[in-house]
């Protein structure tokens, strides 16, 4: 399903919705497919149903999640596109902006910057100029 053990660092609302997110965007969830139940969630996680409706429900209201009255909640058309845009603004804004503030003040070029990241992450990242 989901994973089974969470963190300290966020409500478990949140975990739950980014879990569902992950779904979505690695594929195991497919738009218009049906998604868990908050009961199949709840009985999988052993955790109040309240918790699990909120992290559904905020899904719901940001046009990810829909629901289809006395059917269920289903994955909408272009869900993984917004996800994968909000997430990438997210590490734009959470990661490679204070990493590039960083890289300014200790005098590493972009250059030395690229050739960092692909050290450290092997043949995953190839990068190109545009």
């Amino acid at each position: 399903m989901l994973g089974k053990s969470f963190d300290d660092n966020s409500p478990l609302f949140l975990q739950i919705k980014e879990r569902i997110e992950d779904q979505i965007i690695n594929g195991a969830l497919e738009e218009d497919v049906q998604v868990p139940s908050t009961t199949q969630i709840v009985g999988f996680y052993k955790i109040n149903h309240i918790t699990v409706s909120k992290g559904v429900n905020l899904l719901v209201d940001e046009g990810i999640l829909y629901k289809k009255r006395g059917v269920g909640i289903f994955v909408r058309k272009g869900a993984k596109k917004m996800l994968v845009e909000k997430r990438q603004q997210n590490f734009l804004t959470q990661y490679m902006k204070p990493m590039l503030a960083e890289a300014r003040k200790l005098g590493i070029s972009v250059k030395v910057l690229i050739e960092m990241m692909e050290q450290e992450g092997g043949n995953e990242f190839t990068f190109v100029k545009k």
